[in-house]
């Protein structure tokens, strides 16, 4: 049985096109660019935690990974000194990670090479770079809301 689109699905389908795989590609450029020294994963859990302690739950849902790689994450960036862990007081079952000083200091210097590497590339290719990002960025934030309601 076949369905059709109706006109707003035809136009959405036809604007999102390459959305999945762009945002993709555009991520693994700027880790690339932020030349982090640690997998992907590691700097997934850093920049979660950039925003204050989180569970392991919550690092599941954050980072897309599950609750026994998550601990591992965790595990070698503790060891590394990247990020620190403890017992939640109210519940002792429960871990709760936050980002040392040093876990700290590797992300926002990442965030600064990808940024200048961003900002190079722009120049180079369109008037307002500052603009196209605060556009991106507002763009990506709506679609996530939508998407997500409850998560911000």
């Amino acid at each position: 049985m076949e369905t059709s689109a109706t006109p707003d699905v035809q136009r959405i389908d036809q604007a999102t096109r390459g959305l999945l795989g762009g945002i993709g590609r555009l991520s693994r450029v700027l880790f690339r660019a932020g030349e982090y020294g640690v997998p992907r994963s590691y700097a997934s859990a850093l920049d979660a935690l950039d925003e204050g302690p989180r569970r392991v739950t919550d690092l599941t849902g954050y980072t897309g990974l599950t609750q026994p790689r998550v601990t591992v994450v965790l595990q070698e960036l503790e060891e590394r000194g990247l990020v620190q862990r403890q017992r939640c007081a109210e519940d002792r079952r429960v871990i709760r990670a936050s980002i040392t000083p040093l876990g700290r200091e590797l992300l926002e210097q990442a965030r600064q090479r990808m940024a200048t590497t961003l900002l190079e590339a722009l120049h180079a290719n369109v008037d307002d770079p500052e603009a196209t990002v605060t556009a991106a960025n507002k763009a990506v934030c709506a679609l996530v809301k939508a998407l997500e309601p409850g998560v911000s």
